[in-house]
């Protein structure tokens, strides 16, 4: 038993030991002159599509850009279980088919949730 607490006591050792690892070596090779530091007014400068900000950089976002955002990976990572089930549909048969209804009931069921709560309205 302690020997499986030794394999993750070895792979958490050297999770933490490389970023450090890099970290440390840049700031040896910046003292060094290795690693140039040249900071530029265009380099530290807020990155908005390449043209300049006009008002304040960190304002707050609709939350409903975030929601579109999640209905998109939901409907993309469904999409993603539809794929090998329509692969191996014959192989599964019957059990494959009400597996399958039941899932796509499910989505339907969530969809008209959405739908009926206006989520899907931009306005």
């Amino acid at each position: 038993m302690l020997e499986q607490y030794g394999i993750i006591t070895l792979l958490l050792v050297v999770a933490i030991i490389f970023p450090l690892g890099g970290i440390i070596t840049s700031r040896l090779l910046q003292f060094l002159g290795a690693r140039p530091d040249n900071p530029d007014p265009v380099k530290l400068d807020t990155y908005e599509c390449g043209l300049e900000t006009i008002g304040a950089t960190w304002i707050r976002f609709n939350f409903r850009y975030y929601y579109y955002a999640l209905l998109f990976v939901i409907f993309d990572v469904e999409a993603a279980f539809l794929f090998p089930w329509a692969v191996y549909f014959r192989q599964m048969q019957l059990f494959g088919l009400i597996e399958m209804a039941i899932f796509i009931a499910i989505l339907t069921i969530g969809f008209v949730y959405a739908w009926k709560k206006h989520a899907l309205e931009w306005v």
